[in-house]
């Protein structure tokens, strides 16, 4: 192979993240478009897992988690970074990254698979791209995917008539917030694209501004917020002109508090299930009560990180990355959870998956 081949899906929320960073960073790769037999003849083998996107490395190792995928692709292509280089910066950037990602999940499927016309369109779109060649009739391969998606990633993940409207408030919210910093400059943290900018494209591209009652709502509501992924999507490094900040801006504060009231204690709940050998756990949210969420292994590890990179800073990065935490009501909860040991990676692997031969061909 001469360039990395990526498994993508048109209509996956990870896929967009990775591909837009790609595209920005000008990295040359084959853009493999998967169904259920690449799922399974290829990704599955080589990873474990049917899920995309993955990414295979010109010597044969394989790429999984578009986090740690973008930190080693940020080290093997350093130029122009995403990542800032005050250190300050990015903490405070991978802070709103893995927020963006993992918070937004749940209000984008809700609105992909809650509205009748959402799950009808997207049904058709995901059976056209993975299920052609499945024996059985359309209607029938679409009603199934509809019951699936939304007994897996709705009702099976907390969203019910009493959380509703606290689900859609966070996508309402965040417009509002993006839609304020978008006045006033390109992107997240001046004007250059960051990792911030990149963890919020993932909801807001494939899923927000495409599927149809969150495009309407976006459109309508935040067209700054509209314009910025489509700018990013056409953002290219080597064009690139501008600067950061010189400091985490002001308007970042509203974004900050959600961490600190919201995700901080939903990842808290999580852990705590996760210590207590759960699979599923309940947790209040602003007043309100979610029940029978999945546990998850992956976000026990993103509090791990979050507090890795914390503890990393050089001492006067985290006297101002506290001081930043401890104003937004996010420094008690980062750290409310002891030994949390989500045994995610071990070995310190990621972003590497598959065989062992594989890790072992990479040393």
């Amino acid at each position: 192979m001469s360039s990395y081949k990526a498994y993508v899906s048109d209509s996956s929320y990870y896929s967009g993240k990775l591909e837009a960073y790609l595209r920005y960073k000008e990295i040359a790769h084959e853009r493999i478009e998967i169904n259920m037999n690449v799922l399974r003849e290829q990704v599955l083998p080589a990873t474990g897992f049917m899920k995309v996107p993955v990414m295979q490395c010109p010597d044969g190792r394989w790429l999984k988690d578009t986090t740690p995928m973008i930190a080693w692709f940020e080290a093997q292509h350093p130029e122009p970074p995403v990542i800032p280089r005050d250190p300050f910066q990015a903490f405070a950037s991978r802070l709103l990254e893995d927020y963006a990602e993992e918070w937004l999940w749940r209000p984008a499927m809700h609105y992909r698979w809650s509205y009748r016309a959402d799950r009808l369109h997207l049904s058709r779109k995901i059976v056209d791209e993975l299920l052609p060649g499945v024996p059985l009739p359309g209607f029938v391969k679409r009603e199934l995917i509809r019951r699936r998606q939304r007994g897996f990633y709705v009702r099976g993940d907390g969203v019910s008539r009493e959380t509703w409207d606290h689900v859609e408030s966070i996508y309402l919210k965040s417009l509002d917030q993006l839609e304020a910093i978008f006045r006033s400059r390109s992107y997240l943290l001046g004007e250059l694209p960051t990792l911030a900018d990149f963890g919020f494209f993932a909801s807001m591209f494939r899923h927000f501004a495409q599927d149809p009652t969150a495009s309407d709502l976006i459109r309508e509501r935040a067209p700054g917020v509209f314009e910025w992924q489509a700018r990013l999507w056409n953002a290219r490094g080597s064009r690139m002109r501008g600067s950061l900040l010189s400091a985490v801006p002001d308007d970042w504060s509203p974004i900050l508090r959600e961490i600190g009231e919201a995700y901080l204690p939903f990842l808290n709940a999580n852990a705590e299930a996760w210590k207590g050998g759960q699979r599923r756990f309940d947790a209040e949210i602003q007043g309100v009560r979610y029940r029978r969420m999945p546990v998850s292994r992956y976000r026990v590890w993103c509090l791990e990180q979050l507090r890795a990179h914390f503890e990393a800073l050089p001492d006067g990065a985290r006297a101002e990355a506290r001081a930043l935490l401890e104003q937004h009501g996010c420094w008690r909860p980062l750290f409310l959870v002891e030994a949390t040991d989500s045994r995610y990676d071990p070995e310190g692997r990621v972003p590497f998956r598959g065989r062992k031969v594989h890790y072992d061909n990479a040393r």
